[in-house]
Formats: structure tokens, sequence, C-alpha cells
């Protein structure tokens, strides 16, 4: 069964953490910290957590703004405050050192962690998550993109078929990622809406659109697996340049994976990521 955990993050904000560990594994001690990507909350790391959660201490987070966890009006949403919040969340629990498995987003949260407390941090898994800038034009089409979503939707199958068909963001029907945005609505008076805010995702993404993360990489200790998906956003020869950046670097793609690699394929997430993690924390 999963627990819900409090956790109280940077400035106050209360953030909610969801415990995945099984009987078979250590309840207390080191442990792995899953964080979500831009929109994203712990649950979705529920199909790649339970193979996991048998063997070691398991925790998602729902950062700031997503999830349960609090979205304060007036922010910050900025990178230091990721940071200080995941560093909230391994110091309270007691997850130190940790092992960081970060999505998107949430792996520049991990890596930046990792290089600004490597003594917290033992192993580090980058899924899809580019170092470099992504340039101001990404902004102006995720603008647009928030202004066409039909909201509010009239219920949560019509949620599933626009991300997962009518969106013109979808190449070909994808049921997947329409099941990854069902999960982040909520019912209101009027129709089902999402549980965050576009706008202070918007906020949340600016750091990489005008700032490259190169150089926080660098400065990553641990072992470290990035992980793309063959159809996802980390282009391969990218990929690789971090690999070759990273002190202790190590690749692994999923063939007929997009962005949702976790969410969307979690048993080869799981063939790609488990000969790493067995490596670094059994060594």
């Amino acid at each position: 069964m999963v627990r819900r955990l409090d956790v109280t993050g940077a400035d106050g904000v209360r953030l909610t953490a969801w415990d995945f560990t099984e009987r078979t594994a250590p309840q207390t001690g080191p442990g792995v910290l899953l964080l979500h990507g831009l929109m994203g909350r712990a649950s979705h790391w529920a199909p790649a957590a339970r193979r996991l959660a048998a063997r070691h201490r398991t925790i998602a987070l729902d950062q700031r703004g997503h999830g349960t966890s609090d979205k304060p009006a007036g922010g910050p949403f900025t990178r230091e405050a990721y940071v200080a919040d995941a560093l909230a969340a391994v110091e309270s629990l007691g997850l130190g050192p940790v092992t960081l498995v970060g999505h998107s987003m949430g792996a520049l949260t991990a890596w930046q962690l990792a290089a600004e407390h490597p003594d917290l941090v033992q192993a580090l898994v980058i899924c899809d998550m580019r170092a470099s800038a992504l340039g101001a034009a990404s902004q102006r089409e995720w603008q647009d993109w928030f202004r066409r979503w039909p909201t509010p939707f009239p219920s949560l199958d019509a949620v599933r078929r626009w991300f997962g068909e009518d969106d013109p963001w979808v190449e070909r029907p994808n049921p997947a990622r329409g099941a990854f945005f069902a999960e982040v609505m909520t019912e209101q008076p009027d129709g089902w809406r999402p549980v965050f805010d576009p706008a202070q995702m918007l906020t949340s993404r600016e750091t990489w659109v005008h700032d490259a993360h190169w150089d926080s990489l660098a400065q990553v200790r641990c072992p470290t697996l990035v992980l793309r998906g063959l159809d996802g956003e980390l282009g391969r020869a990218e990929a690789q340049e971090m690999v070759r950046v990273l002190p202790h670097g190590a690749y692994a793609e999923i063939p007929d994976a997009g962005h949702l690699l976790h969410y969307e394929h979690a048993d080869a997430w799981w063939d790609a990521v488990s000969p790493f993690l067995n490596g670094v924390l059994t060594s």
C-alpha cells in the first residue's frame, strides 16, 4: 500500500511525498527518490516504482505546483526552489545517501541536487532531459499550446481523447499520453481542469528555455545513467555528449519509447535501469 508523507519544503511550502516501499524492502535509511517532470505528479511513477519498491526504499515526491503539493500564488518556481524542496525531502525523510531518479524537469532538479550536495547522492538516473537551452521560441509554442486546451473538459474520457488523439502535438494516437494527462485533472463545478496552474508551469520551465545546464551536469560526481526514449525529446547525440561530460556517465535508450518512457513502457524502463541500479546499489 502506498503511504502519504508530509514534507516541509523551502519557504515552508507543504509538499506531499508517496512511499511505495514494500515490506520486503528496508523501511528506513538510504533510498530512492523519484522526481516527476513538468505537469506531472508522483503517481506517474507508480508503474516504475513498483519494480523498485520490492527491494529498495522508494519515495516519489509531488513537487511544488504539482499534484497535491502546495501551489503558492507568488512562487517561487525557480531552479533553486525546486532543488531546495528535493533536498528537504531527502533530509527530512532520511533518504541519504540517496539515489535520485528524475524525469524531464525532475531530472534537472536531480542532477543539480547531486552537483550541489555530492555527499547526499550516491547515484543518479536522468530520464529524457536535455542540458541545452531550448530557446525562446519553445516558450511561445507552449503558451500557444496551453491556450488551445479546450478546458474545461466535460469528462475524463474527453481528456483522454484530446491528449491522446486530438491534440495537434500528437502525431499518432497515443492512449498512454491521454491517460497521463487524465491523472493531472481534477473535477470542478464546470468540468475537468488541470490540478496545476499553466502560468506556473510556464514560469517553471523558463530556466531551461533560456539557460543551458552543462556546467552543473559536469559537477555531478556520482555514477549517472542518461536514459532516453528513441522518439523522446533528448536526441542521441546530445545524450551521448551528456555522458561524455559526466565524470561517471553511462548511456541507455528504449527503442519504442517517447518522452513518457517510464510511464508508457515501465517494463522496458526497468530493463534499462535495473542493471545500472543493481551495480551502484549493491557495490
